[in-house]
Parts: structure tokens; sequence; C-alpha cells
């Protein structure tokens, strides 16, 4: 009679690296991967950069012979410049659930602006960009080729922040006092926990909310509402990562919600299933399936359109 044994599962090595200054990854969703390697770095900009751009990232994975990894974030209020092989872009600021899946051995490399910074280098309202992406060109010029050259290359990361100091170094924006107030007006949002509301923040400024309507579309590409309301969802994933027992009810007014199910269709609407079954998708046993219909795509660029609606809905 042959000998029967359990087959040891392949388990995942997941390895994070920062700086002080750009802290851990926040919004990142879904269970964590069951096999494969994974990198994930945050690194500063040099100093003269440090007011436009936030951070540097770096996510490398290495999933050959094994299968696809879906990654989910909920994004921030920032505009992206993404380099990787043949999906180089900038990104507006994408206001719903952003998938990607990975597969095979790759990286990309990400820099990260600081909320509004990234308005000097369009033509056009931030809004404008919001839910889409463009080629590089578009925006920097043929100039950008040299870089998306290294950074999409087999260079060390040391070598790949260089050379991004180096390009955007070139190129900084002179000063705008307006660009300063609206990414003052987003970290006020974000180091404010008090702020729940588009109310708050007027009293707190002392901007009436059209004009805070037209900063925040003009530099940020989003509404107040939307970023208060995605801050919060922030904090509530990391509350659910911390592993603490939690009221729902407390948890609830503290980040502003109406009720418990206030705070429960708001997060089942962004992410696509409510915070319990989230909850049981850290267990790396359980799959977790949507509590509704949602149109599931393999990148940002497929699902504009739900983006969208969205944004449509959350703004009214």
């Amino acid at each position: 009679m042959g000998m029967i044994g359990k087959t040891r599962q392949p388990s995942a090595k997941f390895v994070e690296v920062y700086d002080a200054e750009a802290g851990r990854a926040r919004g990142t969703l879904g269970p964590p991967p069951l096999a494969g390697k994974f990198r994930h770095s945050r690194r500063n900009p040099s100093p003269e950069l440090a007011s436009w751009i936030e951070h540097y990232w770096v996510v490398s994975w290495d999933l050959r012979g094994l299968p696809p990894y879906a990654a989910e974030t909920l994004p921030h209020p920032n505009f992206q410049v993404i380099f990787e092989k043949g999906r180089s872009a900038v990104s507006g600021v994408f206001t719903g659930k952003f998938s990607r899946t990975l597969e095979g051995k790759s990286h990309v490399f990400g820099v990260k602006f600081a909320p509004g910074a990234f308005r000097p280098f369009l033509r056009e309202p931030a809004s404008s960009f919001t839910d889409r992406t463009v080629p590089l060109k578009r925006v920097f010029g043929k100039d950008i080729a040299g870089l998306e050259k290294i950074l999409t290359g087999p260079e060390k990361e040391d070598r790949m922040i260089a050379a991004a100091n180096a390009f955007f170094g070139a190129r900084i924006p002179a000063n705008d006092e307006a660009v300063v107030r609206a990414g003052e007006l987003v970290r006020l949002i974000l180091r404010q926990s008090e702020i729940k509301t588009v109310d708050d923040l007027e009293l707190r400024t002392g901007i009436g909310k059209r004009t805070l309507q037209r900063i925040f579309n003009e530099y940020i590409g989003v509404s107040p509402k939307w970023v208060i309301r995605r801050y919060r969802l922030h904090e509530l994933i990391e509350r659910f990562k911390s592993g603490k027992k939690m009221e729902w009810s407390d948890l609830a007014l503290e980040l502003g919600y109406f009720d418990q199910a206030h705070l429960i269709n708001d997060f089942r609407s962004m992410v696509g299933y409510s915070p319990v079954r989230y909850q049981k998708a850290g267990d790396v046993n359980t799959v977790v399936a949507p509590d509704r219909k949602m149109r599931s795509f393999k990148d940002a660029q497929s699902g504009h359109d739900v983006a969208r609606q969205l944004r449509r809905k959350n703004d009214a």
C-alpha cells in the first residue's frame, strides 16, 4: 500500500521596505497571495523634490509557474506617473477600486505626486484626468523615453531613483501658492480626523464650499467630499488589519458615518463586498465573492466607465 501524505503548499514571500517619511502603504485590499515572491518599496525623492513628489514606489513580483494574483487598492487623491514595460502612463486620480492582475515576473516603478502638485504639468484642470490614463509623452514629451528605459529595465533600485530625481529635478515647476493651498487642504483632511464632512472643512479653513469645490476640481481632480470619504475608508481598512476587536456602531460614529449601516454600504459600494466579508478575506483559505454584480477588469484603463458612474453617484 502506498504512503499517503500531505502536499506542502508553496508559501508567499513578501518584503516591504520604506523610508520613514514615506511610511507603510495604506489602502491595500484583498487577501494575501498564497505563493510567489513580492517586494514593495517606498522611497523618498531628493530634498528639492519633496514638496512635489510624495515618494517613489517599486512593486516587483515573481509568479513564474504560479497562478496570477489580483492586487487591489483604494487609490489616494494623487496623480501617479507609472513606468512598466508596455504599460507606462500618467494616471489621474482613480475614484473606484483599482484592480490589477500580476503574472509572470516583472516590476513597476511609480512616482506618487503630492496632492495638487501635478497641476502645473497639465494644460487643463486636474479633473479632466480623473479615471483616465494618458501616455507619458503627452505630458513630458519625447525626453521621457530615456527615463522610461531605465525604470523599466534591470537597473538597481538606487540607480532608478537617481535617474528619476535627475529627470524630475530638472523640471521643477515655479512656485504656485494655489498649488500649495490645494495640497494643504488635502493634508488637513488626512491629519485631522475631526473633519468628517465638507461643512467641517469649511469651518476649519474659513473657505466657502463653492471655493473648495473649485480648488479641488482644478488641482486635485476629485471633490473634497470624495477625499474625506476615501481617507476614512483607508482608516477603516487599517483598523481591520490591526486585528483588534471592534464595536461597529462606535467605529461608524468615530469615522463620521450616520450609523453602522451607512458604514457598511459605503464600504460595499467601493470594495464590492461587506466589511465582514473583507475580514474573512484575511484568511488565505477563504475566497471572497462580491456581494453584488460588479464588473471586474484587469487594470484601471478597462474600468474607467465603472469608476465614473460611482464618482457621479458619490459626488451628487
